[in-house]
Protein backbone atom coordinates (compact mmCIF):
# COMPACT_ATOMS: atom_id res chain seq x y z
CA UNK A 1 0.00 0.00 0.00
CA UNK A 2 2.75 2.47 0.91
CA UNK A 3 4.42 1.93 -2.26
CA UNK A 4 1.04 2.46 -4.22
CA UNK A 5 0.73 5.57 -2.43
CA UNK A 6 4.24 6.67 -3.40
CA UNK A 7 3.52 5.57 -6.59
CA UNK A 8 0.60 8.32 -7.04
CA UNK A 9 2.42 10.89 -4.63
CA UNK A 10 5.49 11.22 -7.72
CA UNK A 11 2.95 10.43 -10.84
CA UNK A 12 1.42 13.56 -13.17
CA UNK A 13 -1.68 13.03 -11.72
CA UNK A 14 -0.94 14.00 -7.96
CA UNK A 15 0.99 17.21 -9.29
CA UNK A 16 -2.03 18.23 -11.81
CA UNK A 17 -2.97 21.95 -11.46
CA UNK A 18 -5.30 24.28 -12.71
CA UNK A 19 -2.79 25.85 -15.08
CA UNK A 20 -2.23 22.78 -16.54
CA UNK A 21 -6.21 21.89 -17.16
CA UNK A 22 -6.34 25.44 -18.41
CA UNK A 23 -3.53 24.77 -20.76
CA UNK A 24 -5.56 21.64 -22.18
CA UNK A 25 -7.88 23.16 -22.99
CA UNK A 26 -5.72 25.84 -25.01
CA UNK A 27 -4.20 23.27 -26.58
CA UNK A 28 -7.56 21.42 -27.42
CA UNK A 29 -9.18 24.38 -28.82
CA UNK A 30 -6.34 24.82 -31.25
CA UNK A 31 -6.70 21.42 -31.88
CA UNK A 32 -10.29 21.45 -32.88
CA UNK A 33 -10.12 24.73 -35.00
CA UNK A 34 -7.26 23.03 -37.18
CA UNK A 35 -9.44 19.82 -37.92
CA UNK A 36 -12.86 21.29 -37.87
CA UNK A 37 -12.02 24.55 -39.71
CA UNK A 38 -9.21 23.57 -41.18
CA UNK A 39 -7.20 27.12 -40.07
CA UNK A 40 -3.42 26.20 -40.50
CA UNK A 41 -3.64 22.05 -39.55
CA UNK A 42 -0.19 22.18 -40.57
CA UNK A 43 1.30 24.36 -37.62
CA UNK A 44 -1.56 24.28 -35.14
CA UNK A 45 -2.11 20.30 -34.45
CA UNK A 46 2.05 20.36 -33.83
CA UNK A 47 1.91 23.27 -31.49
CA UNK A 48 -1.38 21.98 -29.80
CA UNK A 49 -0.12 18.85 -29.30
CA UNK A 50 3.48 20.59 -28.37
CA UNK A 51 1.35 22.28 -25.74
CA UNK A 52 -0.06 19.41 -24.15
CA UNK A 53 2.93 17.91 -23.57
CA UNK A 54 4.63 20.61 -21.91
CA UNK A 55 2.11 20.87 -19.82
CA UNK A 56 2.32 17.12 -18.47
CA UNK A 57 3.37 17.55 -14.82
CA UNK A 58 7.19 15.83 -14.69
CA UNK A 59 7.47 14.28 -17.43
CA UNK A 60 10.51 16.71 -18.91
CA UNK A 61 8.72 17.27 -22.37
CA UNK A 62 8.96 21.06 -22.75
CA UNK A 63 11.01 23.42 -24.53
CA UNK A 64 12.45 24.91 -21.27
CA UNK A 65 13.23 21.74 -20.07
CA UNK A 66 15.47 19.19 -20.12
CA UNK A 67 13.72 16.34 -22.24
CA UNK A 68 13.51 15.80 -25.90
CA UNK A 69 11.57 18.86 -27.02
CA UNK A 70 14.09 20.93 -25.46
CA UNK A 71 16.49 19.30 -27.87
CA UNK A 72 15.01 20.40 -30.61
CA UNK A 73 14.40 23.64 -29.05
CA UNK A 74 17.92 24.49 -28.48
CA UNK A 75 19.19 23.15 -31.70
CA UNK A 76 16.24 23.88 -34.22
CA UNK A 77 15.12 27.34 -32.89
CA UNK A 78 17.88 29.21 -30.55
CA UNK A 79 20.32 28.24 -32.95
CA UNK A 80 17.96 29.81 -35.53
CA UNK A 81 18.36 27.15 -37.66
CA UNK A 82 14.50 25.88 -38.31
CA UNK A 83 12.99 29.19 -39.37
CA UNK A 84 15.02 29.43 -42.91
CA UNK A 85 14.71 26.45 -43.88
CA UNK A 86 10.99 26.71 -43.88
CA UNK A 87 11.97 29.83 -45.90
CA UNK A 88 13.94 27.72 -48.44
CA UNK A 89 10.99 25.59 -48.67
CA UNK A 90 8.46 28.72 -49.35
CA UNK A 91 10.93 29.87 -51.80
CA UNK A 92 10.21 26.68 -53.74
CA UNK A 93 6.72 27.24 -53.49
CA UNK A 94 6.31 30.63 -54.37
CA UNK A 95 6.00 31.94 -57.96
CA UNK A 96 7.45 35.88 -57.87
CA UNK A 97 5.72 35.94 -61.73
CA UNK A 98 2.79 38.10 -60.84
CA UNK A 99 5.39 40.30 -58.62
CA UNK A 100 8.09 40.88 -61.72
CA UNK A 101 4.66 41.23 -64.43
CA UNK A 102 3.14 44.23 -61.46
CA UNK A 103 6.61 45.51 -60.02
CA UNK A 104 4.68 48.61 -58.86
CA UNK A 105 2.81 46.05 -56.15
CA UNK A 106 6.35 45.84 -54.60
CA UNK A 107 5.43 49.12 -52.80
CA UNK A 108 1.66 47.71 -51.49
CA UNK A 109 3.78 44.62 -50.23
CA UNK A 110 6.09 46.77 -48.36
CA UNK A 111 3.30 49.03 -46.93
CA UNK A 112 1.19 46.24 -45.90
CA UNK A 113 3.98 46.35 -42.84
CA UNK A 114 2.26 49.13 -41.21
CA UNK A 115 1.02 46.77 -38.72
CA UNK A 116 4.14 45.53 -38.13
CA UNK A 117 5.49 49.36 -36.60
CA UNK A 118 2.37 50.51 -35.25
CA UNK A 119 2.32 47.28 -32.78
CA UNK A 120 5.87 47.65 -32.04
CA UNK A 121 5.71 51.02 -30.92
CA UNK A 122 2.41 50.31 -28.77
CA UNK A 123 3.69 47.37 -27.23
CA UNK A 124 7.12 49.76 -26.32
CA UNK A 125 5.57 53.32 -25.27
CA UNK A 126 2.10 52.34 -23.67
CA UNK A 127 2.02 49.10 -22.46
CA UNK A 128 6.04 49.04 -21.07
CA UNK A 129 7.52 46.40 -23.06
CA UNK A 130 10.83 46.67 -23.56
CA UNK A 131 11.97 46.61 -27.48
CA UNK A 132 13.13 43.32 -27.62
CA UNK A 133 9.63 42.11 -26.73
CA UNK A 134 7.98 45.42 -28.49
CA UNK A 135 9.80 44.19 -31.55
CA UNK A 136 8.42 40.82 -31.48
CA UNK A 137 5.21 41.43 -30.66
CA UNK A 138 4.93 44.15 -33.77
CA UNK A 139 6.29 41.77 -35.99
CA UNK A 140 2.81 39.43 -35.95
CA UNK A 141 1.48 41.84 -38.17
CA UNK A 142 3.50 40.51 -41.29
CA UNK A 143 1.26 37.58 -40.71
CA UNK A 144 4.55 35.67 -41.36
CA UNK A 145 5.07 32.32 -38.30
CA UNK A 146 8.44 31.70 -39.23
CA UNK A 147 9.70 35.40 -39.18
CA UNK A 148 8.27 35.64 -35.60
CA UNK A 149 9.71 32.53 -34.71
CA UNK A 150 12.89 33.54 -36.12
CA UNK A 151 12.86 37.25 -34.23
CA UNK A 152 11.27 36.17 -31.08
CA UNK A 153 13.57 33.54 -30.63
CA UNK A 154 16.52 36.18 -30.48
CA UNK A 155 14.87 38.76 -28.77
CA UNK A 156 12.64 37.27 -26.26
CA UNK A 157 12.70 34.27 -26.63
CA UNK A 158 10.41 33.81 -22.91
CA UNK A 159 7.38 35.36 -25.17
CA UNK A 160 7.67 32.80 -28.17
CA UNK A 161 4.53 30.86 -27.78
CA UNK A 162 2.35 33.88 -27.42
CA UNK A 163 4.08 35.22 -29.99
CA UNK A 164 3.85 32.23 -32.45
CA UNK A 165 0.70 31.31 -31.27
CA UNK A 166 -0.72 34.71 -31.94
CA UNK A 167 1.12 34.30 -35.71
CA UNK A 168 -0.11 31.50 -36.58
CA UNK A 169 -3.76 32.44 -35.05
CA UNK A 170 -4.64 35.60 -37.69
CA UNK A 171 -2.57 34.15 -40.43
CA UNK A 172 -5.39 31.25 -40.31
CA UNK A 173 -8.46 34.19 -39.71
CA UNK A 174 -7.59 36.14 -42.24
CA UNK A 175 -10.87 34.92 -44.06
CA UNK A 176 -12.49 36.22 -41.32
CA UNK A 177 -10.91 39.73 -40.26
CA UNK A 178 -9.71 40.72 -43.97
CA UNK A 179 -13.54 41.55 -45.37
CA UNK A 180 -14.75 43.76 -42.93
CA UNK A 181 -11.45 46.06 -43.22
CA UNK A 182 -11.56 46.04 -47.24
CA UNK A 183 -15.43 46.73 -47.13
CA UNK A 184 -14.71 49.69 -44.55
CA UNK A 185 -12.36 51.23 -46.68
CA UNK A 186 -12.82 50.73 -50.42
CA UNK A 187 -15.96 51.82 -52.35
CA UNK A 188 -17.74 50.13 -54.76
CA UNK A 189 -16.80 51.69 -57.78
CA UNK A 190 -13.25 50.88 -56.46
CA UNK A 191 -14.10 47.58 -55.95
CA UNK A 192 -15.24 47.14 -59.64
CA UNK A 193 -11.53 48.33 -61.26
CA UNK A 194 -10.76 45.54 -63.23
CA UNK A 195 -6.64 45.68 -64.15
CA UNK A 196 -5.51 44.22 -66.90
CA UNK A 197 -3.22 40.92 -67.24
CA UNK A 198 0.20 41.56 -66.46
CA UNK A 199 3.31 42.25 -68.59
CA UNK A 200 5.17 38.85 -69.45
CA UNK A 201 8.18 37.70 -67.68
CA UNK A 202 11.15 36.19 -69.15
CA UNK A 203 13.21 33.18 -67.90
CA UNK A 204 16.00 35.07 -67.46
CA UNK A 205 14.10 37.61 -65.05
CA UNK A 206 12.70 34.79 -63.48
CA UNK A 207 16.10 33.53 -62.56
CA UNK A 208 18.10 36.49 -62.02
CA UNK A 209 15.49 37.86 -59.73
CA UNK A 210 16.59 35.64 -56.43
CA UNK A 211 19.97 36.16 -57.53
CA UNK A 212 19.82 39.95 -57.26
CA UNK A 213 17.25 40.45 -54.34
CA UNK A 214 19.18 37.73 -52.14
CA UNK A 215 22.43 39.68 -52.79
CA UNK A 216 20.83 43.38 -52.85
CA UNK A 217 19.06 42.82 -49.79
CA UNK A 218 21.21 40.93 -47.91
CA UNK A 219 24.03 43.62 -48.63
CA UNK A 220 21.55 46.19 -47.28
CA UNK A 221 20.26 44.48 -44.24
CA UNK A 222 22.55 41.75 -43.41
CA UNK A 223 20.57 40.98 -40.36
CA UNK A 224 17.96 39.74 -43.34
CA UNK A 225 20.11 37.06 -44.85
CA UNK A 226 18.98 34.07 -42.88
CA UNK A 227 15.58 34.25 -44.09
CA UNK A 228 15.41 36.11 -47.72
CA UNK A 229 18.85 34.39 -48.14
CA UNK A 230 16.89 31.02 -48.20
CA UNK A 231 13.76 32.04 -49.51
CA UNK A 232 15.51 33.25 -52.92
CA UNK A 233 17.86 29.79 -52.76
CA UNK A 234 14.44 27.77 -52.59
CA UNK A 235 13.11 30.18 -55.48
CA UNK A 236 16.16 29.51 -57.74
CA UNK A 237 15.75 25.78 -57.48
CA UNK A 238 11.95 26.37 -58.27
CA UNK A 239 13.16 28.67 -61.21
CA UNK A 240 16.23 27.15 -62.63
CA UNK A 241 14.83 24.34 -64.34
CA UNK A 242 17.93 22.11 -63.67
CA UNK A 243 17.74 20.84 -60.22
CA UNK A 244 13.81 18.65 -60.08
CA UNK A 245 15.18 16.59 -57.60
CA UNK A 246 16.12 19.22 -55.04
CA UNK A 247 13.31 21.01 -55.78
CA UNK A 248 10.80 17.97 -55.01
CA UNK A 249 13.07 17.53 -51.66
CA UNK A 250 12.79 21.47 -50.51
CA UNK A 251 9.39 22.08 -51.87
CA UNK A 252 7.87 18.23 -50.34
CA UNK A 253 9.79 15.97 -47.54
CA UNK A 254 12.02 18.64 -46.43
CA UNK A 255 9.73 21.72 -45.37
CA UNK A 256 7.10 18.84 -43.97
CA UNK A 257 9.81 17.40 -41.39
CA UNK A 258 10.98 21.17 -40.55
CA UNK A 259 7.01 22.57 -39.79
CA UNK A 260 6.54 19.08 -37.38
CA UNK A 261 9.87 20.07 -35.55
CA UNK A 262 9.37 23.23 -35.72
CA UNK A 263 5.50 23.41 -34.69
CA UNK A 264 5.63 20.92 -31.92
CA UNK A 265 9.04 22.81 -30.44
CA UNK A 266 7.02 25.58 -30.79
CA UNK A 267 3.81 24.55 -28.55
CA UNK A 268 5.78 23.08 -26.15
CA UNK A 269 6.86 26.33 -24.87
CA UNK A 270 3.28 26.94 -23.97
CA UNK A 271 3.51 25.68 -20.09
CA UNK A 272 1.34 26.95 -17.80
CA UNK A 273 3.72 29.48 -16.38
CA UNK A 274 4.94 31.21 -19.44
CA UNK A 275 1.52 31.42 -21.20
CA UNK A 276 -0.78 32.20 -18.58
CA UNK A 277 0.18 35.31 -18.07
CA UNK A 278 -1.41 38.70 -18.20
CA UNK A 279 1.08 39.66 -21.46
CA UNK A 280 0.02 36.96 -22.98
CA UNK A 281 -3.72 38.83 -23.62
CA UNK A 282 -1.76 41.73 -24.96
CA UNK A 283 0.03 39.87 -26.98
CA UNK A 284 -3.04 38.45 -28.43
CA UNK A 285 -4.85 41.97 -28.61
CA UNK A 286 -1.68 43.73 -29.97
CA UNK A 287 -1.94 40.89 -32.91
CA UNK A 288 -5.16 41.78 -33.79
CA UNK A 289 -3.94 45.30 -33.91
CA UNK A 290 -1.12 44.53 -35.75
CA UNK A 291 -3.09 42.49 -38.05
CA UNK A 292 -5.52 45.06 -39.01
CA UNK A 293 -3.60 47.76 -39.22
CA UNK A 294 -1.05 46.20 -41.86
CA UNK A 295 -4.10 45.09 -43.84
CA UNK A 296 -5.59 48.72 -43.94
CA UNK A 297 -1.69 49.97 -44.36
CA UNK A 298 -1.61 48.26 -48.10
CA UNK A 299 -5.44 49.17 -49.22
CA UNK A 300 -4.82 52.58 -48.08
CA UNK A 301 -1.55 53.07 -49.45
CA UNK A 302 -2.95 51.54 -53.01
CA UNK A 303 -5.70 54.48 -53.00
CA UNK A 304 -2.52 57.02 -52.70
CA UNK A 305 -0.85 55.32 -55.47
CA UNK A 306 -4.53 55.77 -57.82
CA UNK A 307 -4.12 59.11 -57.33
CA UNK A 308 -1.35 59.50 -59.71
CA UNK A 309 -1.42 56.67 -62.09
CA UNK A 310 -3.18 57.09 -64.83
CA UNK A 311 -4.49 53.29 -65.20
CA UNK A 312 -5.79 52.93 -61.49
CA UNK A 313 -5.01 49.96 -59.71
CA UNK A 314 -7.57 47.58 -57.80
CA UNK A 315 -7.00 49.16 -53.65
CA UNK A 316 -8.21 46.09 -52.32
CA UNK A 317 -5.18 44.20 -53.71
CA UNK A 318 -3.55 46.04 -51.54
CA UNK A 319 -4.65 44.18 -48.41
CA UNK A 320 -2.58 40.89 -49.96
CA UNK A 321 0.25 42.74 -48.67
CA UNK A 322 0.34 40.55 -45.86
CA UNK A 323 2.36 37.39 -46.25
CA UNK A 324 -0.11 34.65 -45.65
CA UNK A 325 0.52 32.66 -49.00
CA UNK A 326 -1.62 32.53 -51.02
CA UNK A 327 -4.80 32.89 -48.17
CA UNK A 328 -4.34 36.21 -48.26
CA UNK A 329 -4.64 36.52 -52.15
CA UNK A 330 -7.71 34.25 -52.50
CA UNK A 331 -9.50 36.13 -49.78
CA UNK A 332 -9.15 39.28 -52.03
CA UNK A 333 -10.00 37.62 -55.02
CA UNK A 334 -13.30 36.41 -53.24
CA UNK A 335 -14.06 39.35 -51.70
CA UNK A 336 -14.05 41.27 -54.96
CA UNK A 337 -15.67 38.23 -57.16
CA UNK A 338 -18.38 38.52 -54.35
CA UNK A 339 -18.27 42.07 -54.55
CA UNK A 340 -19.03 42.45 -58.10
CA UNK A 341 -20.98 39.39 -59.11
CA UNK A 342 -18.32 37.89 -60.89
CA UNK A 343 -17.22 40.16 -63.38
CA UNK A 344 -14.08 41.11 -61.60
CA UNK A 345 -11.70 38.61 -59.95
CA UNK A 346 -8.21 40.07 -59.54
CA UNK A 347 -5.98 36.59 -57.67
CA UNK A 348 -2.90 37.16 -60.36
CA UNK A 349 -2.95 40.86 -59.37
CA UNK A 350 -3.27 39.96 -55.50
CA UNK A 351 -0.47 37.31 -55.85
CA UNK A 352 2.19 40.31 -56.09
CA UNK A 353 1.41 42.08 -53.15
CA UNK A 354 1.17 38.59 -51.41
CA UNK A 355 4.77 37.68 -52.41
CA UNK A 356 6.33 41.08 -51.91
CA UNK A 357 5.14 41.07 -47.75
CA UNK A 358 7.01 37.83 -47.34
CA UNK A 359 10.03 39.77 -48.45
CA UNK A 360 8.78 42.84 -46.82
CA UNK A 361 8.05 40.79 -43.27
CA UNK A 362 11.48 39.42 -43.54
CA UNK A 363 13.45 42.31 -44.45
CA UNK A 364 11.32 44.35 -41.24
CA UNK A 365 12.06 41.49 -39.01
CA UNK A 366 15.88 42.13 -40.44
CA UNK A 367 15.74 45.95 -39.54
CA UNK A 368 14.74 44.87 -36.06
CA UNK A 369 17.59 42.49 -35.26
CA UNK A 370 20.32 45.21 -36.40
CA UNK A 371 18.87 47.83 -34.23
CA UNK A 372 17.99 45.43 -30.98
CA UNK A 373 19.98 42.17 -31.73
Amino acid sequence: MQTALELLRQSGIANLGIGNIVMFLVAGVLIYLAITREYEPLLLIPIGFGAILANLPLAEMGSYGEGIISLIYEGGIRTELLPPLIFLGVGVLTDFRPLLGRPLTFLLGASAQLGIFVAALSAGYFLGFDYGEAASIGIIGGADGPTSIFLTAQLAPHLLGPVAVAAYSYMSLVPIIQPPILRALTTKEEREIDMPQAIPVSKTAVILFPIVTGVLASLAIPSAAPLIGMLMFGNLLRECGVTERLRKTAGGSMIDIVTIFLGIAVGATMDAEHFLTWRTIQILILGAVAFSFSTAGGIVFAKILNLFLRKKINPCIGAAGVSAVPMAARVVQKFVSDNTDGRVNPLMPAMGPNVAGVIGSAVAAGVFLTLLG
